[in-house]
């Protein structure tokens, strides 16, 4: 056959096969702005029903540095179920304790707030701060054994610090302090862990506790917010705590974490007398431990079946302060210590190291 002068002229300038190629480009394109425009697709309505949680890689945020204020956040039903979260949080008495005139919705058996103990709203370091908690959960707890939910958290003040009865979980208060301790952690890694959680870590004394040095140091750092009687001080307009009482009926109970010396102490050094910070601690190691010690040894509401707490007995902190234990040692060493040869006991007959 012979050949056509024109199509062998275009073939020798190289347009048809650049043209080619210029298609295949543009077709790969489609195809890969058509794929990515599905997965976003997908993904939204996915997230949208609730069934696809987008995950992002944690930037390091000084959580401290956050906005907390409630008042701050806009009007959305969102916010509303958050803001009323912080006033049961603050105020926890009117909403389920005591000044609550529905018995119904009567959980807390003392006049405490939850910001008693979780200072600034729950966004002190080292105060036991909230920033994270939810995240934290599901999660492992020695004194029932089995991996538990933030709500039972919740439901363990309860019935201890605030000497009260579980908290329905559906409730909407239950609801709603959630929503709040969600909020807070909303900066907060993916796990939930930040600098300044728990309490501040001290040197225990290698000794028992010291109950003559410990009533010297209430009567000089503690009366003038607690009082001589360790009563505390009640706000004149609503009759809620200013300063919580430390004992007696209208405090925490015998089966709260913060009847363990080696915790109260922790909470103490970096916490007390109020206005001390983690960086700047007023007490030494020695007073927060005797002062600790000196509190806790103080009539106070008893907690019903604490026997029955730790299943497994060989998990239980040295310094709780009731039985039964597994250990050697007595119940009055469990409370004043020295706390080292039971921690070292734990160490040599079950490789434990425990640390409170």
């Amino acid at each position: 056959m012979g050949s056509n002068p024109k199509f062998s002229q275009i073939s020798r300038s190289g347009e048809v096969p650049n043209l080619s190629r210029q298609i295949r480009k543009l077709v790969l394109r489609i195809s890969i702005y058509t794929a990515l425009i599905i997965v976003v697709a997908f993904s939204i309505l996915m997230f949208r029903f609730g069934n696809f949680k987008i995950e992002l890689f944690d930037v390091p945020v000084d959580v401290y540095s956050m906005d907390y204020n409630v008042n701050n956040l806009p009007i959305s039903k969102r916010n509303e179920v958050i803001k009323f979260g912080f006033d049961i949080f603050r105020n926890t008495p009117l909403h389920i304790g005591p000044k609550q005139k529905d018995s119904t919705r009567m959980f807390a058996g003392n006049n405490l707030a939850c910001a008693s103990c979780h200072i600034n709203g729950g966004t002190k370091p080292y105060a036991a701060p909230l920033i994270g908690v939810v995240k934290r959960f599901p999660q492992f707890r020695g004194r029932e054994n089995k991996i538990g939910t933030i709500e039972e958290r919740i439901n363990g003040c309860m019935e201890r610090s605030m000497n009260g009865r579980m908290m329905p979980e559906s409730s909407d208060e239950m609801k709603a302090l959630v929503a709040y301790m969600d909020w807070l952690g909303r900066a907060a890694p993916s796990n939930g862990k930040i600098e300044g959680q728990g309490f501040l870590k001290l040197e225990i004394p290698y000794r028992a506790v010291d109950l003559v040095h410990g009533e010297t140091v209430y009567q000089k750092h503690c009366v003038v917010c607690h009082r001589t009687d360790g009563q505390g001080q009640r706000l004149a307009e609503n009759e809620l705590y200013l300063y919580p009482p430390l004992w007696g009926n209208d405090s925490y109970n015998n089966g709260a974490g913060m009847t363990r010396v080696i915790t109260a102490a922790q909470f103490i050094k970096g916490n007390m007398p109020y206005g001390t910070t983690f960086e700047n601690p007023i007490l030494t190691d020695e007073e927060a431990y005797d002062v600790a010690g000196y509190i806790n040894q103080k009539v106070r509401p008893t907690k019903s079946n604490r026997e029955a707490d730790f299943p497994d007995l060989v998990k239980k902190p040295v310094s709780t302060p009731y039985g039964p234990y597994v250990d050697p040692f007595s119940p009055e060493q469990h409370q004043l210590g020295p706390f080292q040869p039971i921690m070292d006991y734990y160490q040599k007959e079950h490789q434990l190291r425990k640390t409170k």
